[in-house]
């Protein structure tokens, strides 16, 4: 043997050894629930469909979000009430809670996972906290409800003014001094947006008119244009009971699935041809989430009242409903698991989450939970804009 291996072999050799013991664990198969009425969350093992803690005393949960750290172990949820709170998911302990606004509306980690950032309804603004302390570092005022926040390439954040009918791209490169480029006039009202999974695209739905406002990230020096305008042209809008909500929003190869504000319609849009409408899909009711399987071959779409016991299944080949499920009262949130061989559930009405196989569509099992809303897994710490 020659040197370099004797001396490979020995490093081998004397390389400490480390043992798992029966506390540790990793954290890529856990997830959230929140428990809405009772302001606590459950954290759960998707692989044994076990809960395995609860988190309390994290505020007013009615619209609450959350985001999970780069290395997967913390979630940081977004409460209605402003309250911005460190779960540690290992230990099941608070780290630490800020009452940092009045209404706010949900949050994004940047893309170093060094910066948490919170949209706010009351008073308005986005607001900027070091990930590992939650201290203040920066204060961005926009004199309106802000929407759509997310996480964008090259440490940026992108939102929308509700009030306003703007788009903001903030790069925080420099936290205590942020960067702000504007883009004024995109339309009435913004009430949620997305950003395409490679980063590249930010899309802004529109309540106050038929139509969408796209920012083209790599190219921000062209400005915002509109796309699918006068989507509903000629006919009267539905009642809407619940705004259909686009962050997380259906990605499948090149199209992607967008829920029609007032209309009991997908849109199905042709990125790849200058975001097109390419086709409609008749569904259930009005949709609130449309939500691509990992692999995008099927969209799992969930509705709001009258019609929300319902789950239907679009194959994302033919474009075509393709199954129907009834779980229950109050469907409100939908999940995968990070390869997709399972949707987490919520039925709200039921106090349960169900577990479906994306396959087969059998109901795999059931997990207690108080009002559950919102479910969030560990692998939206790798993915943009989750």
């Amino acid at each position: 043997m020659n040197y370099l291996g004797v001396l490979m072999g020995a490093i081998l050799l004397t390389a400490p050894v480390y043992a798992a013991s029966a506390d540790q664990r990793g954290t890529g198969d856990l997830g959230i629930v929140v428990e809405r009425a009772a302001g606590r969350i459950q954290i759960f093992d998707s692989s044994q469909r076990t809960k395995l803690a609860s988190v309390s005393e994290l505020g007013d949960l009615s619209h609450a979000s959350a985001v999970f750290s780069r290395d997967a172990r913390y979630a940081y949820v977004f409460g209605r009430d402003g309250g911005l709170s460190k779960v540690d998911l290992l230990t099941g302990n608070l780290e630490k809670r800020v009452a940092q606004a009045g209404n706010s509306i949900g949050g994004a980690i940047s893309q170093d996972g060094k910066l948490v950032a919170v949209s706010n309804y009351e008073p308005g603004g986005v607001r900027v906290f070091d990930a590992g302390t939650l201290e203040p570092l920066a204060d961005i005022p926009t004199g309106s409800k802000v929407v759509g926040l997310v996480d964008a390439p090259d440490q940026r954040f992108v939102f929308s003014l509700y009030d306003l009918g703007e788009i903001w791209l903030v790069d925080m490169s420099v936290p205590a001094a942020p960067k702000i480029t504007k883009y004024p006039n995109i339309g009435q009202n913004p009430y949620d947006a997305l950003i395409t999974p490679d980063g590249r695209y930010y899309v802004a739905g529109l309540f106050g008119e038929d139509g969408m406002a796209l920012l083209d990230l790599w190219h921000p020096d062209k400005g915002v244009r509109r796309i699918l305008d006068g989507y509903g042209r000629g006919e009267e809008p539905l009642p809407v009971y619940k705004m259909p909500h686009l962050e997380g929003v259906a990605i499948a190869g090149k199209n992607a699935f967008l829920p029609a504000v007032g209309r009991h319609e997908i849109l199905v849009v042709d990125m790849d041809n200058d975001w097109q409408e390419v086709g409609r899909i008749p569904v259930h009711g009005q949709a609130v989430f449309a939500v691509a399987r990992p692999d995008g071959r099927q969209i799992w779409v969930n509705f709001a009242h009258p019609a929300n016991d319902t789950v239907q299944v679009i194959d994302a080949a033919t474009l075509k409903v393709v199954h129907s499920i009834q779980p229950g009262p109050a469907v409100l949130h939908l999940e995968f698991t990070p390869r997709g061989e399972q949707v987490w559930i919520s039925v709200r009405d039921a106090d349960r989450v169900d577990v479906y196989d994306t396959r087969s569509m059998a109901l795999l099992g059931s997990l207690p939970a108080d009002k559950p809303s919102g479910i969030f897994m560990t692998a939206r710490a790798h993915r943009i804009g989750y």
